[in-house]
């Protein structure tokens, strides 16, 4: 339990008749990069603020690194690094001044203020920067400082909104780059819309949709979970491929042919059915699928509560 540092229960959150997210449930562990997807108004952003601690749920309970959030603010809160999508910089500071105050805000003694502020520049790569101001930085290094506030006090967990947003692409590898080096001491969530950054960097991919989670599935798992294609000379109707035990997420391509996903077992079950009921297999070919098909199908033709919700 020691590793398990977000645990989060059935949250809701309602805006007068309109439910953002119902029965939100996830964990993070240590040493995880948790990538958090979901198209605009998912309720996406609702969620991670509610674990920031920024926002209430309606009903539901998150407990951080072992406290929980509404009963144990304070103790939750410090254990809690937040990089909102516009980072929260003073453009008149330098990155020093800046990050000083910040490490004072979370209630850090002079002494251990600028130990914290020497840490983080350096894992940061803002050694070259602590004098100058922040409004004349480029958008890559702001980032990077936006970073550092949200690790200068150690968190057990770092929350991240679109942390390379803005940025080319040589400066979202250096922040890629910096995130997984994060895995090492934290609990990472990153919520992104770049699904490429989420196969690379990420372990274990949550998506949202219409408020509720779609999809919460490691990384490796999802090319284990293979698609198929499959004929037959007398196909079933779909209700009966429905059947089958073990096959998942069945689609008609045709009058003849099948997409549907399922390990080798579900395969076998698959094979069993039509010999015994002569469906007369004429196809069976195995179809790899992107983040971004997975992506398409979950969250495709369906819309979010009339009025639409919050993101």
């Amino acid at each position: 339990m020691d590793d398990i540092l977000i645990a989060a229960e059935n949250l809701c959150r309602d805006y007068g008749a309109l439910r953002a997210i119902d029965q939100v449930s996830l964990t993070l562990k240590r040493g995880e990069v948790l990538g958090f997807l979901g198209p605009n108004g998912a309720g996406k952003t609702t969620t991670m603020r509610i674990l920031s601690g920024a926002l209430a749920p309606t009903a539901g309970r998150v407990r951080i690194a072992g406290h929980d959030l509404l009963e144990s603010p304070r103790a939750a809160k410090i254990r809690i690094g937040y990089l909102p999508e516009h980072p929260p910089l003073y453009r008149e500071l330098t990155v020093d001044e800046y990050l000083y105050h910040c490490a004072r805000l979370r209630r850090m003694k002079n002494g251990a203020a600028r130990a914290a502020v020497k840490r983080v520049k350096a894992r940061c790569g803002l050694n070259d920067a602590g004098h100058r101001l922040l409004g004349n930085l480029s958008k890559g290094y702001q980032q990077r400082a936006g970073i550092a506030q949200a690790i200068i006090h150690s968190p057990a967990v770092v929350i991240l909104d679109e942390p390379t947003v803005g940025l080319d692409p040589i400066q979202i590898r250096e922040i890629r780059a910096l995130i997984r080096e994060l895995r090492a001491d934290h609990g990472v969530i990153l919520s992104t819309h770049i699904l490429p950054e989420v196969q690379t960097v990420c372990d274990r991919v949550l998506i949202i949709h219409a408020g509720r989670i779609v999809l919460n599935s490691a990384i490796d798992q999802l090319a284990a979970d293979t698609g198929w294609r499959v004929g037959f000379a007398r196909p079933p109707s779909i209700e009966r491929l429905k059947g089958v035990p073990k096959m998942r997420n069945i689609q008609a391509v045709d009058g003849s042919h099948f997409r549907f996903e399922a390990g080798e077992d579900g395969v076998e079950e698959l094979l069993r059915a039509a010999l015994a009921e002569n469906w007369g297999l004429t196809e069976l070919t195995r179809q790899s699928r992107t983040l971004e098909e997975i992506f398409v199908q979950l969250t495709h033709g369906e819309q979010p509560a009339a009025g639409g919700a919050p993101s």
